[in-house]
Parts: C-alpha cells; sequence; structure tokens
C-alpha cells in the first residue's frame, strides 16, 4: 500500500470576499491520478471523497436518507419514497443545505474554513486536521486529526485502503453498531461484516449481526466534546483503534476496507446528543411503530417446529388468558415452512397448519398481532427455485454468471435472492402479500439476512447497472427489508407497518425494529447485552431490544428469567425468545412460582406505555435516543464515563438493573442533579452526585426518577382491559423549580400520523396540586381524565382531559 501526497487545488480557489455558497465539493488532485474532494454539506457535515484513477469502485450508496435541509415533514416522512432500489448517485448532493465556504492557500497547505468548521488540508503528505469554534467563542480548537505520517494509505494492486487518526490519550471510541463488550472499544479490532453469530459470547465475539461503520469520538477531559466520523463504505473491513501500537506513527487508529471507496463524512457537535441526532439524520429518520408493538412479545422456535405447531400456538393464546398476563404480538419463527427438517420461506406446511387463516384469526380475535419470520435465500430444493431462476432473481457465480451462486445456508445448500433485482422485489412482495399478509399475518421478521456470501465477485443486477457482492452484502439486506416494507404498506396503506430485521446497514432505522440476535443465556450476557445496547443507542439504532431468557443454551435458571425480565420491561423491544438446549421453552409461565412477579412486570410495562410511546415518537421526531448511558445526558461528570451497568430512560429517568446472582441490595451512582432522585417504588429521596444503597429484591430493578419529573402511568391492565381504558396517571416528583412540563404523544395506535390523528397533550405547573393541561392536534386522547399522585403514589387529585 503506497500513501498519497501532492495536493493541488484542481482549480481555482474562491475568494476569502466571494466564499462558496451550498454544498459544491473542493477538489484537489493528488499524485498518481487520485483526486479528493472536500464538500461542506452543512454547518455541521463535512464529507471527504477520494477516487481512484479509474473512478469510484461504487458510485452507489443505500447508507444515506439525509433530512438536513428541513424540508422533511417528520411525520409524514416514508423512507421507501426516497429510497430507489438502485440506490442513489454518490455525486448526487440532494437534500443537503451546504454552508458558506471560504479557501486560503499557501505553499504547505490549504486551509476551507465555514461558519461551523475548519480544516487545513496539508499537501505533503496529505493530511487532514479539522477544527470546530473554540467553546469559549475565540479562535478554533482540533478536533480531529490524521496521523502525520502516511494517513492515507491506498494498494494499486487491489481495491483494499487505510485510513489514520490520532488517537489522544483518554478518548473514548463509541457507535459501530451492535458490537460485543463495553461501550468504549478503545484497545479493540472490530471486524465491519455480519455473520450469523448463534450464541455469541455477548463480551467478545466479533463480528456480529450488523455493519455500521461509524465512529464517535468522545473526549471526557473536555466535557464530552465529540466528533463523528461515518465511512460509508459497505465492503469487509475493520476498526483498529488502538490495539495496534507502531513506533513509526504514534498513537493512532484506523479504518480499512477491502474494497469500494474512502467516502468519510465529518459529524460535528461539540455535544454527543448533537454527533448522534445528526449522524441518524444522514443515515434515515427512526421508523414509528404501532403502538401494540409495545407491549410483551411472545416467541419461540419451540412452537413452530413442533409437530402440532398450530395447536401450540393456540394453546399460548389459553395460558395468556389463564394466567391474565396482556400480550400485544407473537412472533412466529420458521418452523411453519418446514418440509421433513428444513425451512423453505413462503412455504406453509399444511400437517401443522391445516387452515393458517383460523390460526391468524383467533390470534386477531385475542388482540395478539402475529409477526411471521422470513429468510432471504431459497435451498437448492426449494419448490420454488426454479421459477426464482428463470427470472433471474438469485445472486449469480462468478465463474457462471447465468447461474445462481451456491452457498451454504441453514439447512444445506441454497442462493441468497438478488433484492437489487427489481424482478426479485416484486417476487418477494408477491409473496409476502399472498402468503402472510393475506393470511391475517400483518408484520414481518426479516431473518438470517447477513448475507454470508463469501465470493467477493459474485454478480449483482443492480437495477441494471451491476455490481459485485463485494461492497453489496449490507445493501442486499437493505433491499430485503424495503421489499417487506413496501408489501406491507401497500396491504395496509394507512397503517404504520411493524418489520424486525436482525442484520443491517446505516440506515436499517428507516423501516425497521432490530436486536441483538441469537444470545446466549447466561448471567454474563444479562450484563454485556446491556453494554451492547448503549453502542444500539449511540449509532442510531434507537428500537432494540435483546431476547429476554436467552435464546441459545441451557434453559434460564429461575433468577435469571426473572432478573431479565425486570430489565427489559424498560427496553423499547420486549421479546421473551428462546431455543434452548433441552427443547424446553422460555415463556412467562415456566416457572409457576415466579408467576406472581412475572405477571406484575407484565403489567407494570403495560403501565409504562404512555411513556415509551412518546419517547419512540421523539426518537422519530427528534433524532432521540430512548436508552442511552449516561455519559450522553451527565458529559460534565467523569463518574458518568464508567456507569455502564446503569441506563438512561429518556433524560428523566436512571435504571440500575441486578446482574449478579444472589444479589438483594444493589449500589448505583446517580448524577449531582438539583434536587436529587427519587427511588420510584417508595418515593424516598436520595441526594445525586454519589453512590447510595437501595434494596433489590427479586422482582424489581431499581429505578430512579430525576428531581421535577411528571411521570405518565398508563391505567393498570386488567382482564377486561388492554390498559387502554382509565384515567392517565401523571406521578408527581418535585424539583427545586417545580416541574419539568411534560409532552405526550397520543393517537388511535397504529394509522399513519397526520396531524389530524394525533394528539399532544402538555402537563405543567411548578404544584402538584395545580397542573395545568394544553392539547394541541385534531383528536382527542384516549383517556378522559387525569389523575395526579405524589411520588410515593398516593392519589392528590384528578383534572379532565
Amino acid at each position: 500500500m503506497r500513501t498519497l501526497t501532492g495536493a493541488t487545488l484542481a482549480a481555482p480557489a474562491p475568494s476569502r470576499d466571494g466564499a462558496q455558497a451550498g454544498p459544491q465539493g473542493i477538489a484537489f488532485d493528488l499524485d498518481r491520478g487520485y483526486r479528493l474532494t472536500l464538500f461542506p454539506l452543512g454547518p455541521a457535515l463535512a464529507r471527504v471523497l477520494i477516487e481512484r484513477p479509474g473512478g469510484l469502485r461504487a458510485p452507489r450508496t443505500w447508507s444515506l436518507a439525509p433530512e438536513l435541509s428541513g424540508e422533511t415533514d417528520p411525520v409524514l416522512a416514508d423512507p421507501a419514497l426516497a429510497d430507489p432500489i438502485d440506490g442513489r448517485d454518490r455525486r448526487d448532493l440532494t437534500g443537503f443545505p451546504g454552508t458558506p465556504a471560504a479557501v486560503e492557500e499557501s505553499a504547505d497547505s490549504v486551509t476551507v474554513t465555514t461558519p461551523g468548521w475548519r480544516v487545513v488540508v496539508q499537501r505533503s503528505p496529505l493530511a487532514l486536521r479539522w477544527y470546530e469554534p473554540a467553546a469559549e467563542g475565540d479562535g478554533w480548537r482540533l478536533v480531529l486529526a490524521d496521523r502525520p505520517t502516511q494517513p492515507y494509505l491506498f494498494d494499486d494492486r487491489s481495491p483494499r485502503f487505510a485510513h489514520h487518526l490520532v488517537s489522544h490519550a483518554g478518548e473514548r471510541y463509541h457507535g459501530f453498531g451492535d458490537k460485543s463488550g463495553g461501550t468504549d472499544k478503545r484497545g479493540r479490532r472490530l471486524a465491519m461484516g455480519t455473520t450469523d453469530a448463534l450464541g455469541y459470547d455477548a463480551e467478545t465475539s466479533d463480528p456480529l449481526y450488523k455493519h455500521i461503520p461509524f465512529c464517535l469520538s468522545v473526549r471526557p477531559e473536555r466535557g464530552g466534546a465529540a466528533v463523528g466520523v461515518f465511512y460509508d463504505n459497505l465492503s469487509r473491513g475493520l476498526f483498529d483503534l488502538g490495539q495496534t501500537i507502531d513506533a513509526y506513527h504514534g498513537d493512532f487508529i484506523r479504518f480499512e476496507a477491502s474494497d469500494g471507496d474512502l467516502d468519510c463524512y465529518v459529524l460535528f457537535g461539540p455535544s454527543v446528543p448533537q454527533v448522534v441526532a445528526n449522524f441518524t439524520a444522514l443515515t434515515g429518520r427512526t421508523s414509528f411503530r404501532p403502538r401494540w408493538a409495545i407491549s410483551y412479545s411472545g416467541s419461540t422456535m419451540q412452537y413452530t417446529d413442533a409437530p402440532d405447531a398450530g395447536v401450540r400456538l393456540l394453546g399460548f393464546l389459553d395460558a395468556l388468558k389463564e394466567h391474565g398476563l396482556p400480550c400485544g404480538s407473537f412472533q412466529m419463527s420458521s418452523g411453519y415452512t418446514m418440509i421433513g427438517d428444513k425451512r423453505y420461506v413462503f412455504h406453509w406446511n399444511r400437517d401443522k397448519f391445516p387452515e393458517p387463516e383460523a390460526v391468524t384469526a383467533k390470534f386477531a380475535e385475542a388482540g395478539v398481532h402475529l409477526v411471521a419470520n422470513i429468510k432471504p435465500a431459497l435451498l437448492n430444493d426449494h419448490p420454488k427455485f426454479a421459477e426464482v431462476q428463470g427470472f433471474g432473481g438469485f445472486v449469480r457465480d462468478s465463474d457462471a454468471p447465468d447461474s445462481p451462486q451456491i452457498t451454504q445456508f441453514w439447512g444445506g445448500d441454497g442462493a441468497y435472492l438478488d433484492f437489487t433485482n427489481p424482478a426479485t422485489t416484486r417476487w418477494w412482495m408477491g409473496n409476502v402479500t399472498r402468503e402472510l399478509l393475506e393470511r391475517g399475518i400483518g408484520s414481518t421478521w426479516n431473518d438470517n439476512n447477513e448475507f454470508e456470501i463469501w465470493d467477493d465477485a459474485a454478480v449483482c443486477d443492480v437495477n441494471g447497472h451491476g455490481g459485485t457482492m463485494a461492497t453489496l452484502r449490507p445493501v442486499q439486506t437493505h433491499l430485503m427489508i424495503r421489499a417487506s416494507y413496501l408489501a406491507q404498506v401497500a396491504h395496509a396503506p394507512d397503517k404504520r407497518p411493524y418489520l424486525i430485521s436482525r442484520s443491517g446497514g446505516p440506515g436499517l432505522q428507516r423501516y425497521v425494529q432490530t436486536w441483538s440476535g441469537d444470545n446466549r443465556t447466561s448471567w454474563k450476557t444479562l450484563r454485556w447485552n446491556l453494554r451492547m445496547g448503549h453502542g444500539f443507542s449511540l449509532s442510531g439504532l434507537f428500537d432494540y431490544g435483546h431476547d429476554v431468557g436467552g435464546f441459545a443454551g441451557p434453559r434460564p435458571e429461575p433468577e435469571l428469567l426473572m432478573r431479565w425480565i425486570e430489565q427489559a420491561v424498560w427496553w423499547p423491544r420486549f421479546t421473551i425468545h428462546s431455543w434452548n438446549d433441552d427443547g424446553s421453552v422460555t415463556e412467562p409461565w415456566t416457572y409457576p412460582e415466579l408467576l406472581p412477579q412475572v405477571k406484575a412486570a407484565l403489567d407494570w410495562r403495560e403501565r409504562l406505555v404512555p411513556l415509551l410511546y412518546t419517547l419512540l415518537w421523539r426518537a422519530h421526531r427528534d433524532h432521540d435516543p430512548v436508552m442511552r448511558p449516561l455519559f450522553y445526558d451527565f458529559p460534565d461528570q467523569p463518574e458518568a464515563y464508567g456507569e455502564e451497568d446503569s441506563t438512561m430512560v429518556g433524560d428523566r429517568l436512571l435504571v440500575a438493573p441486578v446482574l449478579d446472582p444472589g444479589r438483594t441490595e444493589l449500589e448505583v451512582w446517580l448524577p449531582a442533579v438539583p434536587g436529587g432522585w427519587y427511588d420510584l417504588r417508595d418515593g424516598r429521596r436520595y441526594d445525586g452526585g454519589g453512590r447510595v444503597t437501595v434494596a433489590a429484591p427479586l422482582g424489581v430493578s431499581p429505578a430512579f426518577v430525576r428531581a421535577g419529573t411528571l411521570l405518565p402511568l398508563g391505567p393498570a391492565p386488567s382482564p377486561s382491559s388492554s390498559g387502554a381504558e382509565g384515567p392517565l396517571t401523571v406521578r408527581c416528583f418535585p424539583g427545586p423549580e417545580g416541574y419539568a412540563p411534560l409532552t405526550l404523544f397520543d393517537d388511535d395506535g397504529e394509522s399513519v400520523c397526520r396531524d389530524e390523528s394525533i394528539c399532544l397533550l402538555t402537563i405543567s405547573g411548578t404544584d402538584a396540586a395545580a397542573l395545568s393541561v394544553s392539547r394541541s392536534g385534531g383528536r382527542a386522547p384516549r383517556w378522559t381524565s387525569l389523575s395526579i399522585e405524589t411520588a410515593d403514589g398516593t392519589p392528590v387529585g384528578s383534572l379532565p382531559l
């Protein structure tokens, strides 16, 4: 690999007095025929694109959905409308507002200055140094720098390249999607790629299911100052975050890719929330799912794998009724498609399901929505294999381009569908509609979609443009979930679709909810999945969860299962899912002795629905994570960076789950805030800025409410009610200046959001006895009255709504 030198402006520089406006690129000719273009895309966003002499390796991108111009309506936005099957031309700057840029040259460098950032381009060797305005408002502060020695390396004999940045002492590295281990990835080497990681180690396994080449750099010594670097490159590669020590280059981090282009976005903060929001605005607004998907969701491999699968599923409904448990959905595993011991997508096993519509009707009658598992590969003896091969719907073999690329899949050899081919998308949408939607299953679970095709040269259609799998693996996943999304929207155009996907690349949040995949049952997983969740939240993946109880391995012991459920009631996604080694099923009633605590936890989840629904709406509207590490909200408190076993739920609640067996007490660090914190269970107040020891009996995750909070709670569910009936409760936790206003989002729970179909309730006041309520939007709230409680749950009054 060889470094790049000799950076020269490719055209006359704009004058300082006539600074260019808009996102037009500023081009530099480099040695050996390479070219760098710098794009001032916005006041907090810059882009660097380096082209090889032969041009772009991957001229199209699927990662971007820029919402930076302020023109996109966050309520009406439909990602599919602006997401063509062949992606977006990498040179297309639509949606970027641009920012004025002035260029100054000297013998050694070129300086580009905008109102929000500055970059100095060193000519030889090529190296960039990035600055943002100093906090004091005078001058500029360095926030990111290429290492001074050989920062850009390109291999003239292969598509491989590497980019190196200076690593500072104490700098923390976050993001990267669903990576295992702690929140800070400093010292790790992380693979960029996807794999079906059944039973992974949540502390060490790599890679997992997602490919998110986004690095969030945080400097605690600067009060949490942050900057983000996103590489729009989906070929296999790696981040080396200080694991490599090299005497010639000082401390550095490296991004390396096996193919594609060096197309790098720099996202300025200066805070973590600003960088995370900017990254999510760049890659796509979080989908806003229906309200029923917040409730507990059942799932297990064992039901649909069983010979009497239909009977087992209906038995689940009977058990819910028997135990009086609330449930919003059930995720059907792929056993309904089996022939023998193998799985064949869109094929119904009529021995297990003689009448699928009869089963789906029973679930609809019970108010439990079905979500069906679908997979993007056909085994080579699939009944529909020849049909798909006939229209060229598979990824094709590099040595025989007219033949499917045969690879290993679950159950044997098979071929992956080529979703870059419009004919494949039409075929997929037709099957989703006929085999699922028209049979009463309204949602899809897009699974096993890591596209583990190891031949980089395998051929893809890309809507006639042509391409290879080298740069398209996460793109295939993206287009699979896009096809499922389009089918669901076409079938029910007035309803918000609900989809799940295990895998994906940047922007998967535009369509789906996701989760951490096939975790292993252990106390270790309970702890490290929580920490992995911080990575989700800092990577734009706000709507996520983990398989409660563990998916693979032994059946969870009672204490472990209960601690998992306690924690999961706070996650955006709450699903108990299992494929236990002993063939057992993990269910809410697995251990009868736990049923009272389990029922209390599920009932509590229902009471949290108004809060969680509003937080998901904020995630959609404002790019604000539902759950996040403590330093997200308290960046100026050094202790917050080491507290990885607690999490914020929104900006007002701190949850500290029990993560070890045998614990009945827990020591919790509470940040310093005016008025301190209240224990959610009994209303006891604690000062912040230190550690407190609290009781943690089985069945309860300690949770603390920030002083000055109005906490919304829905009605307690009853056998005759899903929790939608009855009063809305606001529990009041007073602060030194009264209460922060509470704005709640409400609607019918599933319709496409429009101004006339939503309700925004704002509750405010300085005294619990004198709260006021204002309302906007075209819909009345589903609650008729507001019940007001003190911090310990004592009723003190009510208001009509």
